[in-house]
């Protein structure tokens, strides 16, 4: 996930943290029970965890970025909880951050220290239609919405809010697609402004427990009056027994002011 960068608290639709489903899309074709978290990676996926269960997404993630001989360095805990209400419909508490530690280093002013918590998000993913290999994709919409809240220097003031078309598309065996499409109303600045979002996600599973991914990200604009933001990133996936996903990945902007250059995170997904 979800799509938001900490260096930017709500502001930033990039989220990293939370997001491609790494479980193969084949396995679920094949009635197996696998966990399908929407960690790690950028888009998030169209099914839901289903009936009774509830699952907890969380990770490392270290930002880097430089500008003008400032360098800024941020640690994050991403984390999604996600609650299954029925076969088609979960509940959802994320946020980019549960804590935030950053560190600038200017040459002028020398090394600033400030820690936090980005806001929390309240949604729901309705999943409402199920794949059918190649000719079908499998669809779902996921609506977040964040009051206004966050700690220290990433707290926001203003209601914003994110709706995504999310999709998983069988495109050949052993290989899937994980598009999603949006519009969100973040805050940048302390006034808040409307973007367009997309992201992507290529998976490849050698098998049922292991998926290798690159994956994408954009937003439009970045900041309130600013540019395009690009992110992109490359991970894997393992699964322990059929609850537990172990995860890694590592990516960088390619457009935009406002993404990582670059980041690492490394995550645990479980399912109660």
């Amino acid at each position: 996930m979800t799509w938001t960068y900490s260096g930017c608290a709500a502001a930033l639709g990039l989220g990293l943290a939370l997001s491609a489903p790494i479980c193969a899309r084949a396995q679920a074709a094949a009635g197996d029970d696998y966990i399908n978290p929407d960690r790690p990676g950028i888009a998030d996926g169209s099914n839901v965890v289903g009936p009774g269960h509830f699952q907890i997404e969380t990770g490392v993630q270290e930002e880097f970025r430089r500008s003008g001989g400032v360098s800024d360095r941020t640690l994050l805990l991403p984390t999604l909880l996600r609650l299954g209400l029925n076969k088609d419909w979960e509940l959802r508490v994320e946020t980019t951050g549960a804590y935030i530690w950053d560190r600038v280093n200017d040459p002028a002013s020398g090394i600033t220290k400030s820690q936090g918590a980005d806001p929390v998000s309240l949604g729901v993913k309705y999943h409402f239609q199920d794949t059918a290999g190649i000719a079908q994709p499998s669809l779902g919409v996921i609506l977040r919405v964040f009051a206004p809240s966050g700690t220290g220097p990433f707290k926001t003031s203003h209601m914003t809010a994110d709706l995504r078309l999310a999709a998983d598309w069988d495109i050949a065996p052993k290989w899937s697609l994980n598009p999603n499409v949006g519009v969100a109303v973040y805050e940048s600045g302390g006034r808040t402004y409307e973007a367009g979002l997309f992201a992507t996600t290529l998976n490849y599973n050698p098998s049922p427990i292991l998926n290798f991914f690159v994956d994408t990200g954009v937003q439009s604009p970045e900041t309130k009056g600013g540019r395009t933001s690009v992110i992109y990133d490359a991970g894997l996936a393992y699964i322990l027994g059929h609850d537990i996903q172990l995860d890694a990945s590592v990516g960088t902007g390619a457009a935009g002011s406002t993404p990582p250059h670059p980041f690492v995170a490394a995550g645990i997904s479980k399912r109660f």
